[in-house]
């Protein structure tokens, strides 16, 4: 188990990875995010992103998935507990056929003030295509318990 002890700034952990098809950007749209540039493959052509996209919602959920099934995801003592996301950015498309791969860096950790068991961590989560080119970042901070508190 990690625990805030065990998470100093500079360590990271890298995560699998997971291709996106088409027909799951146009599923997870149509439920969650249904602009013309997320299910119509003939209208995205002529939108900002120049053909079909992802949402960045989908992009970050699937950040998500790949960061709790990681080891360090399976690790932290009690949880991927957030207590909030800054600094969230969608730099490029994610498209249909693109693998991505997380990884998340400790940047820093605080033992909290009024709860001397736990401890809040920042963390730096980036998020690549098959091309190593950045297509999600976002900082955030959880609440880690400490092994000795």
């Amino acid at each position: 188990m990690l625990y805030f002890e065990d998470l100093t700034p500079g360590l990271s952990f890298a995560t699998a990875s997971i291709t996106l098809s088409e027909q799951d950007i146009h599923a997870f749209a149509k439920q969650y995010d249904p602009q013309y540039f997320h299910i119509d493959n003939v209208r995205a052509e002529q939108s900002v992103f120049a053909g079909l996209a992802a949402s960045g919602w989908q992009t970050s959920s699937v950040t998500m998935k790949l960061v709790v099934e990681s080891e360090f995801g399976r690790s932290v003592a009690n949880g991927l507990i957030g207590m909030g996301v800054d600094k969230m950015r969608w730099p490029r498309p994610t498209r249909a056929g693109d693998t991505l791969q997380a990884c998340v860096e400790v940047l820093s950790g605080k033992r909290s003030s009024t709860r001397p068991e736990y401890g809040v961590v920042k963390l730096r989560w980036v998020t690549r295509n098959q091309h190593q080119e950045e297509v999600m970042s976002l900082e955030s901070a959880i609440w880690v318990a400490l092994r000795h508190p």
